[in-house]
């Protein structure tokens, strides 16, 4: 029904302003609310039980997170008669809007409902979790990097990061590799948080688009699982190769944009006296490495003939879209150009 799919889209982007523009927490805690209400029927509009389920997990645990954020707000209000997002001076409210926003988010140990929700939707609304989702709760993390404890934040980071590497190894289905991928990837983000948060918010943009280059072009060629996407050189032979680089970039393999975040969070990690965290995470890095690595193979380096049972299907002269390209051209070049990028910073 397009009218229910603009009033949900309508209800995101509201739910999202409201959260970004707030500096109190209710209104910010409003914005969150709306947001899960409007993403749970795109979750759940196929009306296949995988798809309820994912909706109904979803649901339970944005709820949990979103009682938490009301709950550490009020005790911090207790506290000092403030309600003001920045002033959050609370320790015991510092601790609990971490554990809340690490529940919004997806990060370790709060993380076993992302892969299973992402499963059960298709891959736009997959997209939109993986991205737009994740903007609110980061914008609350940022608003409040100054007052929380970093040692709970390095934690999740370094957990995120060894979690999501290993659970990604042995999956076969697309939508979970690119949950894993996405858990990785908010462990970077969180262990630079509390020490450069301009840092943290370019990783998160580079992030999200190199994540929505690759979930639009698996879109545009319809593919699910590994054994499909071993079939789709021979029908879109140019959107594979630029599917492989984008893997590739998102893996943070120079000279490609992924690699910029990785090596500013390091140098940035070794100024801070973190060599041993900077270490952990690289090595870590590795994990996430070899799972891109063989989704590229699948995508690019497997040819047919070969044993991989699949359904034939139809060649589609379909032109890409003007937006994948747009993306994956971002996603590959913006490594050359960083000292810009560093002056407009």
């Amino acid at each position: 029904n397009p009218q229910a799919k603009l009033i949900c889209t309508m209800s995101l982007l509201l739910g999202s302003t409201i959260t970004l523009s707030s500096n109190h927490w209710v209104t910010a805690w409003t914005g969150l609310e709306i947001n899960t209400l409007a993403i749970l029927p795109l979750i759940a509009k196929s009306h296949h039980p995988r798809s309820i389920e994912a909706a109904t997990k979803y649901f339970l645990v944005q709820a949990a997170a979103s009682a938490l954020i009301l709950f550490s707000s009020m005790t911090n209000a207790w506290y000092t008669g403030q309600w003001d997002i920045t002033q959050l001076t609370c320790p015991a409210s510092c601790l609990v809007l971490t554990a809340a926003i690490a529940m919004k988010l997806g990060l370790a140990p709060f993380h076993f409902w992302f892969p299973e929700v992402l499963q059960g939707c298709s891959l736009t609304t997959g997209l939109l979790l993986s991205t737009a989702m994740k903007f609110p709760p980061i914008a609350l993390f940022l608003m409040t990097s100054q007052s929380l404890n970093p040692t709970p934040l390095i934690t999740m980071a370094i957990l995120s990061a060894a979690l999501g590497g290993w659970m990604g190894l042995n999956q076969t289905q697309i939508r979970k590799i690119l949950a894993f991928s996405s858990i990785s990837h908010l462990g970077w983000m969180t262990i630079i948080l509390v020490y450069s948060p301009k840092l943290a918010l370019l990783n998160f943009y580079l992030y999200v688009t190199m994540t929505a280059a690759v979930f639009l072009a698996l879109n545009s060629i319809k593919t699910l699982s590994l054994s499909t996407l071993m079939t789709t050189w021979t029908k879109t032979p140019a959107l594979s190769a630029m599917l492989m680089l984008t893997l590739l970039s998102l893996a943070g393999l120079p000279p490609l944009t992924g690699f910029l975040p990785k090596w500013l969070i390091i140098q940035e990690l070794t100024k801070q006296s973190m060599a041993p965290a900077a270490t952990i995470m690289a090595l870590l890095s590795l994990l996430n490495l070899f799972f891109y690595l063989r989704l590229a193979y699948c995508a690019t380096i497997t040819l047919p003939p070969h044993s991989t049972n699949h359904m034939k299907r139809w060649h589609i002269n379909k032109p890409v879209s003007p937006l994948v390209a747009i993306l994956t051209t971002t996603s590959l070049t913006l490594l050359p150009i960083s000292p810009m990028i560093f002056a407009i910073v």
